[in-house]
């Protein structure tokens, strides 16, 4: 019959056990927002070259409008990367708005140098109860949504290839890609829209 079955690759988890603080689940699957910086998620996917080597990207995004408020692409999923993320999204945020930034339970977000900044800056943590990804599903369909529309049908040689592709579709996903939930309009521009 010539049929050719491949193996599906084994799914990337920054899950390591219980290493720090569990926070409460405060987002209880309500992905609604009336405002921008009400409710934010986050995770960490990872893409990998045909040389190998391996991508990881890190966004935060706004439930209100779907809008990356701030990402980072590294080579590793390491503490860097997470705490990078952080600094760019809390950069002119009120510590009175009381943010609720949702997770998973993965090493980084369990940290105590991550709830330090989360709390110095007036940020709710939240997390998905173990093994739960509806729990976190706008994120996991966002990263499905950039998978598809970025990578299907594409071949990257070298992570550099991927780095630069991600790049470029963050900024046309943020400026120039419609939704229907936003009325036809872009993140950024929904936003813009909102608050004239």
């Amino acid at each position: 019959m010539g049929f050719k079955c491949g193996q599906k690759s084994k799914k990337f988890t920054t899950y390591r056990g219980t290493i720090g603080g569990i926070a409460p689940n405060h987002l209880e699957r309500d992905f609604s927002a009336t405002a921008p910086k009400q409710k934010w998620v986050t995770d960490i996917t990872e893409f990998k070259a045909k040389d190998g080597s391996k991508v990881y990207l890190s966004p935060i995004l706004d439930l209100f409008n779907n809008e990356i408020v701030s990402y980072n692409l590294s080579y590793s999923p390491n503490w860097a990367q997470v705490e990078d993320i952080l600094m760019q999204a809390v950069k002119g945020l009120n510590k009175a708005c009381g943010v609720i930034l949702h997770s998973d339970q993965g090493w980084q977000y369990q940290m105590v140098a991550y709830r330090r900044i989360l709390a110095e800056h007036g940020i709710i943590q939240s997390m998905s109860r173990k093994g739960s990804c509806l729990d976190n599903a706008v994120m996991e369909s966002f990263f499905g949504r950039l998978k598809t529309e970025c990578f299907y049908g594409r071949e990257f040689k070298t992570k550099e290839e991927i780095v630069d592709a991600v790049r470029d579709y963050l900024d046309y996903y943020n400026h120039r890609r419609i939704q229907l939930k936003l009325k036809g309009l872009s993140p950024i521009q929904y936003r813009k829209q909102s608050f004239k």
